[in-house]
């Protein structure tokens, strides 16, 4: 059996792009598979990508003929099938501190500003687009503002989320941040998420991952 790596991927998608972080840290190589998810109503739609996926969302991590999907759980599994360099701590307060940390952005941002949501929006309930983009906004705020003050109020912040390495923690904040440019969000309010993307920033890892230099960029 094949152990080859196949991301089905889009290149704006946050949770993709956190996925591609974790992956880039391993370095694993790992062939990428555009999924568009706009493009003829969204290929994610399409019956062939539903049976991969049933979710229809990206990201779907094919590791030979097994089939992993939901970002958190991926990156947990290439940490567990590709042990160094660790993505979470070897201590289970540490770990349970980067889960919380990856959480804030994965499980209470980022749902609530996923594109099937920001589409229901608009053409379920009618929203116009300003007051979406104040939705995105408001969430991030709350997000973020929670999540300056657990690193600014902790010495287990170092260079990092958690110590002078990059973990799961770092992998969520860099896409949320890129989404947070996107619409406009002034972040002026939250230094040490700042200070640390711009650690993320100049690692080859991160770089690699940002959407502009996937292959499927527009």
């Amino acid at each position: 059996m094949s152990d080859a790596l196949t991301l089905y991927s889009y290149w704006r998608s946050s949770a993709a792009y956190r996925v591609r972080i974790g992956l880039n840290l391993k370095g694993l190589d790992c062939k990428i598979q555009p999924v568009h998810l706009v493009r003829d109503g969204g290929e994610q739609r399409a019956d062939g990508y539903r049976a991969l996926n049933p979710q229809q969302l990206v990201p779907t991590l094919l590791h030979g003929e097994r089939r992993i999907t939901q970002s958190m759980a991926i990156l947990e599994y290439i940490d567990e099938c590709w042990p160094k360099p660790a993505l979470l701590p070897t201590d289970a307060r540490g770990r349970a501190r980067v889960r919380a940390l990856s959480q804030l952005v994965a499980c209470d941002i980022h749902p609530l500003n996923n594109l099937r949501v920001l589409q229901y929006l608009k053409r379920e309930l009618g929203t116009e687009q300003p007051a979406i983009d104040e939705w995105m906004r408001h969430w991030m705020r709350e997000g973020f503002s929670a999540m300056q003050a657990m690193l600014a109020d902790s010495t287990e912040t170092g260079a990092f989320c958690h110590g002078e390495s990059p973990t799961m923690a770092d992998c969520c904040l860099i896409p949320q941040l890129f989404n947070a440019r996107r619409f406009d969000l002034d972040l002026s309010a939250y230094p040490e998420l700042i200070r640390i993307e711009a650690n993320a920033l100049a690692l080859p890892a991160f770089e690699r991952a940002r959407p502009e230099n996937q292959p499927d960029a527009e």
